[in-house]
């Protein structure tokens, strides 16, 4: 297996369009509407600032020249927080993009990190190893387990 991290516009609008839309990675993610090309331009331009941001490293995830995913570090009120977004089609993918960011989170200086996943994923027996703390919380209306990982 081939594994690519390019920049997001990179990728091809359809393809986003059928992960981002995709119901079961939408279980998982915070409320939104359904993406059409104008609202997918607008999320691409924010995660593209984001981007840019010092600390920051957004991308998406290719598999032999297919979209699988994103992934990145982003800024949130409490650090720097990993992202991971993988389609259905790719599961056990995650495992291998988050030791990715590991990697760019300890090469961009970052000493600790945040993973927040809605509470419709289940408990990650590898992040409550690896944490220095996972506790529940509140973000935008959501419920959220929150895992903080030494880098």
């Amino acid at each position: 297996m081939n594994i690519d991290y390019i920049a997001l516009d990179a990728a091809p609008i359809g393809e986003w369009l059928l992960l981002l839309n995709n119901e079961k990675v939408r279980k998982h993610l915070m409320p939104h509407p359904y993406f059409d090309e104008t609202l997918l331009k607008q999320w691409l331009g924010e995660k593209l600032k984001e981007d840019g941001k010092h600390g920051c490293r957004v991308r998406a995830v290719m598999v032999n020249g297919q979209l699988a995913g994103w992934c990145g570090i982003q800024e949130s009120a409490e650090g720097y927080e990993l992202a991971v977004v993988v389609a259905p089609k790719f599961t056990g993918l995650g495992l291998k993009v988050y030791a990715e960011l590991m990697t760019w989170a300890n090469a961009l200086g970052h000493q600790q990190v945040i993973i927040y996943f809605l509470h419709t994923r289940r408990l990650y027996r590898f992040l409550q190893k690896r944490a220095l703390s996972v506790t529940n919380c509140e973000l935008y209306g959501q419920q959220f387990t929150r895992y903080i990982l030494q880098v």
